[in-house]
């Protein structure tokens, strides 16, 4: 078997060169001359999953929390397919990702040829860029085109996005390269630099006329997220950000704002005049039918696909200047500040009440880790809960994949970001997921032995079975419902995560919660809930909510609204 490939060695170095420190593979023949550059490249770091999928969502999640792209390689056939699902989450997610296909010669195309199909432009519309490269012996002139396109990959996935590069590789059964590697100068580490060094300057946002009575929205892949804080506080703004958007923080920041919207007369009262929004919103459908209201929606986003699902934009703008007003309104944000404090008074009684419980755990998780901490939130409930109860802190990273909001991969995207966090120097990282994501993903737990096992506790909420099914609104019973929604599994996490070589313990309060998450990782936390107790206890927390936002209502002085 011979492993040395020009092309593969180059495509190494000139990411590596770009700023590239990571790479994933999985097992593959094919694919081995890739994975053999960049084992063997001194800047790159390289992760093996045993599964394509659990690869492609590792890779996401370490360039999720780094921001940086990380490469993702794979050998040809099914295995670049099962890709697809990390590609669609990255591209909606805007999360750089570099996917590197390896594929068989074109001759062998449509033959029925062994592991052969056509890969070109894979994955459609959902890269932004892709190009084909053929292993041939290249001269001075062919090595500068590769590190060209390379360059070029490297700064549309950095940009916000995945991109694909197909690689024509030869069989290393069949390989005739020298085997000491290519055949021209290399220079030292010290001497190397990238082919392109691209640069992008960043234009000056004008300031943006605004009215007094205005709010801040902020959700997933938010350009600026500090922009959206600074603006908000400016403009005098209440700011509702979702945990994920890295925007909730501030003295702005409404936690309970899902609950204030559902309450009609608080929504009548606090009708603003212009909404901005930032990002893509999404975890709150009280807070989706809020901005397909909005009088004046301005989004905010540097791209061509700007969210706007309820087709309600008044205005498109790249980025937030400072807010220009001609008068303030300081009643306005009081209003939302004192209805919010009413919630959440309201909302933490009844938690500290209800013992251990779904969303205590998320309120009591959020609030515990120490500052400089990681939690990736899977999604359906536990994104959810953490949406709800999660209280403004500037000093925690929370991650979640919400460009399509999918529960697969989740636990290969937590211990992805746990290796970022990790790279960074940062604090603990911990995951709060959902039994059936931990399920959907048991490959994830499958980390292998290099470079190093990840320092992340996963915390697993076990209901056997879907809960967020159980949070649908059901005027008359369904038939089959806990067949085909609730679908319970039955399965002893304990012996998942054992099997995988993850200690494990069942937490039976939220003390024992908080205690298992301070020991260092990695290691697996179980907390057994009831879907159907945990369905009751959120309609109780929304009426405690209503109630309390009738109350501070009554007590808003007289046209304050």
């Amino acid at each position: 078997m011979n492993l040395s490939d020009q092309l593969s060695t180059v495509v190494a170095d000139e990411l590596a060169q770009l700023g590239v420190t990571d790479a994933v593979v999985s097992p593959g023949l094919h694919s081995g001359l890739l994975a053999a550059a960049l084992y063997h490249h001194p800047l790159l770091r390289l992760h093996v999953r045993v599964d394509e999928r659990s690869a492609g969502f590792l890779a996401l999640g370490m360039a999720r929390a780094s921001g940086r792209p990380v490469v993702v390689g794979c050998t040809s056939g099914t295995a670049a397919a099962n890709l697809h699902p990390a590609v669609l989450e990255a591209h909606h997610a805007r999360v750089p990702l570099i996917v590197v296909t390896t594929d068989r010669r074109p001759m062998w195309r449509d033959t029925g040829a062994n592991q052969t199909t056509d890969q070109v432009r894979l994955f459609g519309r959902a890269t932004a860029f892709f190009a084909e490269l053929d292993s041939v012996p290249g001269d001075a002139a062919t090595v500068r085109y590769w590190r060209s396109v390379l360059a070029r990959a490297a700064a549309v996935a950095t940009a916000g996005g995945p991109v694909q590069l197909n690689l024509l590789l030869p069989d290393p059964l069949e390989n005739t390269a020298v085997p000491d590697g290519p055949q021209w100068p290399r220079p030292s580490l010290a001497e190397r630099r990238p082919a392109v060094r691209v640069d992008r300057a960043l234009v000056q946002p004008e300031p943006l006329k605004v009215p007094a009575r205005g709010v801040v929205v902020v959700g997933d892949a938010a350009a600026d997220p500090q922009g959206a804080v600074a603006f908000a506080e400016q403009a005098g703004w209440p700011l509702l950000a979702e945990p994920q958007s890295g925007a909730r923080q501030g003295p702005n920041a409404v936690t309970g704002y899902g609950y204030l919207l559902a309450h009609p007369e608080f929504r009548a009262a606090a009708q603003p005049e212009t909404v901005v929004s930032v990002g893509r919103p999404g975890v709150n459908l009280a807070l989706l039918d809020f901005l397909g209201s909005a009088a004046q929606l301005v989004v905010v986003d540097p791209g061509q696909d700007w969210a706007d699902p309820a087709r309600t934009a008044t205005r498109v703008v790249p980025r937030l200047g400072a807010p220009e007003q001609e008068e303030s309104d300081p009643d306005w944000l009081r209003l939302w500040l004192d209805a919010d404090k009413a919630v959440l008074e309201a909302l933490d009684r009844a938690l500290d009440e209800g013992g251990l419980t779904e969303p205590r755990v998320a309120r009591d998780l959020t609030a515990a880790l120490p500052p400089g901490s990681l939690l990736f939130a899977g999604s359906s409930m536990p994104v959810r809960d953490v949406e709800r109860t999660m209280r403004p802190r500037a000093d925690l990273t929370v991650l979640a994949n919400r460009g399509l909001s999918g529960i697969d991969g989740a636990v290969s995207s937590a211990v992805g970001a746990a290796y970022a966090h990790r790279a960074r120097g940062a604090g603990r990282a911990v995951a709060l997921l959902g039994d059936l994501s931990l399920l959907h993903d048991q490959n994830g737990l499958i980390t292998g032995a290099a470079p190093e096992r990840p320092d992340l506790t996963l915390v697993v909420i076990n209901n056997n079975g879907g809960g967020i099914f159980s949070m649908a609104p059901q005027p008359e019973p369904v038939d089959g419902f806990e067949t085909f929604f609730g679908t319970p599994h039955g399965v002893r996490i304990a012996d998942v995560a054992r099997a995988a070589g993850w200690p494990c313990t069942r937490a039976e309060s939220v003390e024992e919660v908080l205690a298992a998450v301070r020991a260092p990782g990695p290691r697996l936390v179980e907390v057994v809930t009831d879907r159907e107790a945990n369905s009751a206890f959120h309609r109780a927390l929304a009426a405690a909510a209503m109630q309390s936002t009738s109350e501070a209502l009554a007590r808003t002085p007289a046209g304050t609204e």
